[in-house]
C-alpha cells in the first residue's frame, strides 16, 4: 500500500502492495484540484510487474468539495490504465458523499464508508 499525504506537505510514498491510498485535503476546489492530479497519477500508474492496481481516494476528511473534485476523480479514472481500479472513501454524512451522489459519480465509482473497507475490497 502506498500512502500519499497532502497535508501539510506531501510525503514520499512507500510501496507496500498493489494498492495506493491518497488522503485528500479538507477542501477540493479550483485552487488545488489541478495540483492533485499529477501527484495522484504519477504514483498510481501501474508497473509492468504489478497489475491491476487499486487506487483508493480517501475523501473522509474532505469538508468541502465542488465540481472540481468530481472532475479530478473522473480525470484520475481516465488517465490511469484501464485495468486500474479506482475506489473512493467518503463519510456517508459528509459533503463529498453528497456531491458524489448529486453528480451521479457514485454510480460509476465504488464508494466505501471507511478506508479499511476500501483497502480490503
Amino acid at each position: 500500500m502506498t500512502v500519499v499525504t497532502f497535508l501539510p506537505k506531501p510525503s514520499e510514498p512507500h510501496e507496500l502492495s498493489d494498492r495506493v491510498l491518497f488522503p485528500f485535503p479538507p477542501e477540493i476546489d479550483f485552487s488545488n484540484a489541478d495540483e492533485l492530479l499529477p501527484l495522484i497519477t504519477s504514483q498510481a500508474r501501474p508497473r509492468p510487474d504489478r497489475r491491476p492496481r487499486v487506487v483508493v481516494l480517501d475523501l473522509s476528511s474532505t469538508l468541502f468539495m465542488d465540481s472540481q473534485g468530481v472532475r479530478l476523480i473522473n480525470e484520475v479514472r481516465r488517465l490511469l490504465h484501464p485495468e486500474t481500479l479506482v475506489y473512493v472513501v467518503a463519510r456517508p454524512d459528509g459533503v463529498a458523499s453528497r456531491v458524489l451522489e448529486l453528480t451521479g459519480l457514485r454510480r460509476d465509482v465504488p464508494v466505501y464508508d471507511n478506508v479499511p473497507e476500501a483497502m480490503a475490497a
